[in-house]
């Protein structure tokens, strides 16, 4: 796997990709499905694919296994045009796998399989070092802090980024049912929290990390605020975004759209937001620009919503300013 050269607007994403099996059929649950088809996932690839999708350029960092599936996802990320010199591929575990369905109730079910899977396995002697100093945006998730050594090389390759110049991103995507307890989610999840320069959590992770009940008052929100964070994020479906900067605050509506699948809106927002951002930091620190930003990502999610699974429906630059120049 080929190296990369520093070049400025690098978004490097870190954490875990993996293959999602869907059902076949809609609404019914993971015991009722009569058969599955196979999805790409992984929410920090998804956010490689969804900047590079809309002509930015960005690299995946984790471990795969040395298996069909891990062959499959490395292709596909070359094919959306990720670097993909961050990628170990380990022959002793799979590539993870997971079963998630939307239920007729619309509430999703996850069944997950990582024994461990290779992405737990990434070890901080396997990091490409030279390639996250690279990064002007270093993006993970929380799903890498649960297992040793994975929680490790997170920390070694933040810790790298930052000291790099990097802005450092962080999208919760909590995913309850692979940690060992919501305690355990919690206390971790946090212990890296006053690190990130941006942060994303949905309505439902506020409420888990606060404890405090929808909906989403601003108060409750800014208990999540640390002195060095440059921008919180709360996603309300939907409804939109909320943002807190330092000097202002404020509400971004959503676009009305017909969904047939939310797989990935999360990731298309968080994505088409680094985009933007890595190509003008300003838009931090100025309000007007970063409701444009705060718009632009929140078509992109919902242009996600109105196709099945999460890669196959992110957005490109046309079909986002198609929608915008419509509402």
């Amino acid at each position: 796997m080929e190296n990369v050269k520093a070049e400025p607007g690098l978004v490097v994403s870190f954490g875990e990709m993996l293959i999602d099996f869907v059902p076949t059929v809609a609404g019914v649950s993971l015991a009722e499905a009569p058969g599955f088809l196979k999805a790409p996932g992984g929410a920090p690839a998804n956010v490689a694919i969804a900047v590079t999708r809309l002509g930015g350029r960005s690299a995946f960092v984790g471990k795969l296994g040395d298996d069909p599936f891990g062959r499959m996802l490395v292709a596909i990320l070359r094919d959306n045009g990720v670097v993909d010199a961050g990628i170990t591929l380990d022959s002793r575990a799979r590539t993870a796998l997971a079963f998630v369905t939307l239920r007729e109730d619309g509430e999703r079910e996850f069944m997950f399989y990582r024994n461990p899977s290779a992405d737990m396995l990434l070890t901080e002697s396997e990091l490409n070092l030279d390639l996250i100093r690279s990064a002007t945006i270093f993006h993970f998730g929380s799903v890498s802090l649960i297992a040793e050594p994975c929680r490790s090389a997170h920390l070694k390759a933040m810790e790298v980024a930052k000291e790099a110049g990097a802005l450092l991103s962080y999208d919760v995507n909590l995913r309850l049912l692979l940690w060992p307890s919501p305690a355990e989610a919690r206390e971790q999840i946090m212990s890296i929290w006053d690190q990130a320069d941006i942060i994303k959590v949905s309505d439902a992770e506020l409420e888990f990390l606060t404890g405090e009940a929808a909906p989403v008052e601003d108060e409750i929100a800014m208990k999540l605020w640390h002195p060095s964070l440059k921008l919180l994020l709360v996603t309300i479906g939907e409804k939109g975004c909320k943002y807190y900067a330092k000097d202002f605050h404020g509400v971004v509506e959503s676009f009305a759209v017909q969904q047939v699948d939310t797989t990935g809106a999360g990731d298309a927002f968080m994505g088409s937001l680094l985009r933007k951002i890595v190509e003008d930091k300003s838009a931090l620190q100025d309000e007007k620009k970063l409701r444009e930003v705060l718009r632009f990502s929140n078509a992109c999610g919902a242009i996600t919503t109105t196709k099945k699974g999460a890669i196959p429906s992110l957005p490109n630059e046309s079909e986002v300013m198609q929608l915008l120049e419509r509402v």
